[in-house]
């Protein structure tokens, strides 16, 4: 990066235009309304003449589908064919996970995490494991677990083949792209209302909805591979004499599967965190126990369920993600360290991590020793076949998998013993504990004892209401009542149009009015104001934290496994102990939005300050510069295309939050959302789905194009 005085100039004269602008903005809030006021013509709250009242409509369309379920061509060829396929899915991989013996399931898992990550992604998914079933959620863990195992293959089957597509037609590349956008846009709540119109209720409408949330990142990563496998390796296939089907199946595909790994990892980790938010649709699993926790007010099973949910969203997480990575690892353990290497002069330590390399090596000798038997089998089997090339070369092949000929006789051989000479069962009861009761007790201390302590105006109980009294109330009335419609509409055309020019003030300003013709100005009023105080609230704590990590290396350390555990934890988790801390309301949403959105502010920030080129900074300190004229003067603005992006980041990620905060009284859009799926009132949870989108895609567009404008070249 090469920065000049005219690249510095020009980011003086933004900073100097977006002053301008501000002004502007602040005369036109502040005088346009007074002035709208004076005219003849009452100028407030938008016309309700002009609602559409779209769920009529849709409530009538609704009421067909029911009575013509299961008469209708459109159902009985299409819809419930799919339904009961995906159905049969669930309940035989359901089944096959349930009849697994619990043993086996967990050496599966540890093979396969030894084989991605190496021995402790192994050692850490088999823990997963156990915690689901010391805390009485084996089952509830399966049904999740073959509820996601269906979701993603579809998902898979359908986003790979669309992302090869897309790699090799430039034409179905742009016509897919909106729709992807569209599609990542789109709040995952939003997707489970229309489902519920051609599926009905319980788990299939659940995987159609996981299906369609999680399939972009499997076409984009696919896409991405392929078009960056190197031209020259593809020329040379084709100069080989290879056709395009075998270039593709033999040069690009495997050239380009750490990145579509990359994308399996990314279509589990979202198909994830819409399972559990399937549980307001009949779902089952580990979804429904944060539920029935959350209705209930069970703060110690919902702890217990979410870090159910975190555990199998690490284990699928460091699998997926190590098989992502070229190179897996074999069975051996050389150069493990199970304990930190301060450790390793005790000679207990030692002896620990010897034989765990020992038993490691031992058990990949024996699967090489099966491996080669079985080579040589083949090999022999083929030269009397007069395959004698094919027959020389079996015992090679054999031998290079001989990690997976050693993992499938260990599970045979257990599977075995399980048959005939020790039947194991379901997980033991008698290994289960609860933890539910100490968190109960913990919670319910937290809410005697923190909700104003002492005579002081600090506890979860002023914050609520300093948030409530001085954030979200005097917001929703200004939009509500203090700002004219048209004044809104003008508002956010104008914001548009100074980042991003005429196109995106159009639609931005057509999105809102779209807003009022939905009959949901007020709520997503609402709803805005609650996105804004978040996102302020996140922003302040995000960008000073990140500037803090990025010069402290050990800051950073410590601070990792924190984010780590937040973006691990679905969202719906969050809304557990917030809502017993800050009763129901605004606030716990609120709250729970903050703690889902910090980190991606945080690390963006951070890792946007220490991608500043140090030979910039070295320069800047050359010149007398101090450590603070350095940091706002140099890194800050060179790090603003990132800490923008980070801001791009935290505001969707606070929608999507905002709106499932209608759970707990969150009012706005998602309390409007949640009625229409709980009365299955499908016309009202559409509009109100409509107009979560609309928000969510304006406040998308005009972020992203803030963060391409702070790029200073």
């Amino acid at each position: 990066m090469t920065i000049n005085r005219q690249a510095v100039s020009n980011l003086d004269l933004q900073r100097y235009r977006w002053a301008i602008i501000a002004l502007a903005a602040l005369v036109l809030l502040l005088l346009l309304p007074l002035a709208l006021r004076q005219l003849p013509v009452e100028i407030g709250a938008f016309p309700e003449s002009w609602n559409l009242h779209l769920r009529q409509p849709i409530d009538r369309f609704e009421d067909w589908i029911l009575s013509n379920r299961n008469t209708h061509p459109l159902f009985t060829l299409f819809f419930n064919p799919i339904s009961d396929a995906i159905d049969f899915g669930i309940r035989q991989l359901e089944a096959f996970l349930l009849w697994l013996p619990w043993p086996a399931l967990m050496l599966a898992v540890f093979l396969l995490g030894q084989r991605a990550g190496g021995l402790k992604t192994a050692l850490l998914s088999v823990g997963g494991l156990l915690f689901m079933g010391v805390t009485g959620l084996w089952v509830e863990s399966m049904q999740t677990l073959a509820l996601m195992g269906v979701s993603v293959f579809i998902a898979l089957l359908i986003g790979i083949p669309l992302g090869i597509a897309a790699a090799r037609s430039d034409r179905f590349e742009a016509a897919i792209r909106p729709v992807l956008d569209a599609m990542q846009t789109m709040p995952a709540f939003v997707y489970l209302i229309p489902v519920l119109l051609f599926f009905g209720i319980a788990r299939v409408p659940s995987v159609v909805a996981t299906i369609i949330y999680a399939i972009p990142p499997a076409i984009r990563l696919t896409n991405l591979g392929i078009r960056r496998v190197s031209p020259s390796a593809v020329e040379a296939a084709r100069s080989f004499g290879s056709t395009e089907w075998q270039v593709l199946v033999k040069v690009q595909l495997p050239l380009a599967m750490p990145t579509i790994m990359a994308g399996v990892n990314q279509t589990i980790m979202m198909a994830l965190g819409i399972v559990v938010i399937a549980a307001l649709i009949g779902a089952g699993g580990l979804g429904r126990e944060v539920l029935v926790a959350l209705q209930r007010l069970r703060v110690g099973r919902g702890f217990e369920a979410g870090m159910a949910i975190v555990f199998m969203a690490i284990i699928l997480d460091r699998i997926s993600g190590g098989f992502s990575k070229t190179g897996s690892r074999q069975m051996t353990a050389h150069g493990f360290h199970l304990f930190p290497n301060r450790l390793a002069r005790f000679a207990a330590v030692r002896a620990v991590e010897a034989s765990i390399q020992a038993v490691m090596d031992a058990c990949y000798r024996v699967s090489e020793m099966i491996a080669g038997f079985i080579g040589d089998g083949v090999g022999r089997i083929l030269l009397r076949l007069g395959q004698a090339e094919a027959g020389q070369t079996a015992g090679a092949a054999f031998r290079r998998q001989a990690f997976w000929i050693g993992s499938v006789f260990l599970l045979a051989a257990l599977l075995l013993v399980n048959s005939y000479l020790y039947h194991f069962g379901p997980f033991p009861k008698s290994w289960e504990f609860s933890i539910s009761r100490p968190v109960d007790v913990a919670v319910a201390w937290m809410r005697d004892n923190l909700y104003q302590i002492g005579d002081l105006p600090i506890g979860t109980g002023p914050l609520a209401d300093f948030l409530v009294i001085y954030g979200t109330n005097p917001l929703r009335n200004f939009f509500q009542n203090w700002l004219p419609w048209p004044v809104v509409v003008l508002g956010v055309a104008a914001i548009a149009y100074a980042v991003a020019g005429r196109r995106l003030a159009v639609w931005s300003a057509v999105g809102v009015v779209c807003l009022g013709l939905l009959g949901m100005w007020d709520e997503s009023m609402d709803t805005l104001s609650q996105v804004i105080v978040a996102t302020l609230i996140t922003v302040a704590i995000a960008i000073p934290t990140g500037i803090i990590a990025s010069r402290s290396d050990t800051f950073e350390m410590l601070l990792r496994p924190v984010l780590d555990t937040l973006q691990t934890i679905p969202f719906f988790v969050y809304l557990v102990p917030v809502i017993m801390l800050f009763n129901v309301g605004r606030v716990p949403g609120i709250i729970a939005s903050v703690l889902y959105a910090l980190p991606p502010g945080i690390r963006l920030t951070n890792l946007g300050i220490r991608q500043v080129p140090a030979e910039v900074v070295e320069a800047a300190r050359s010149f007398g510069s101090t450590s603070r004229q350095t940091l706002l003067k140099v890194q800050i603005p060179l790090a603003l295309p990132a800490i923008a992006l980070g801001v791009n980041q935290v505001v969707m990620m606070v929608l999507a939050m905002v709106v499932v905060a209608g759970l707990v009284g969150g009012a706005g859009l998602g309390l409007e959302a949640v009625i229409g799926l709980a009365k299955t009132q499908t016309g009202r949870g559409i509009e109100a789905g409509t107009a979560i989108v609309i928000i969510a895609m304006i406040m998308d567009r005009i972020t992203q194009a803030w963060a391409k404008k702070r790029e200073v070249v």
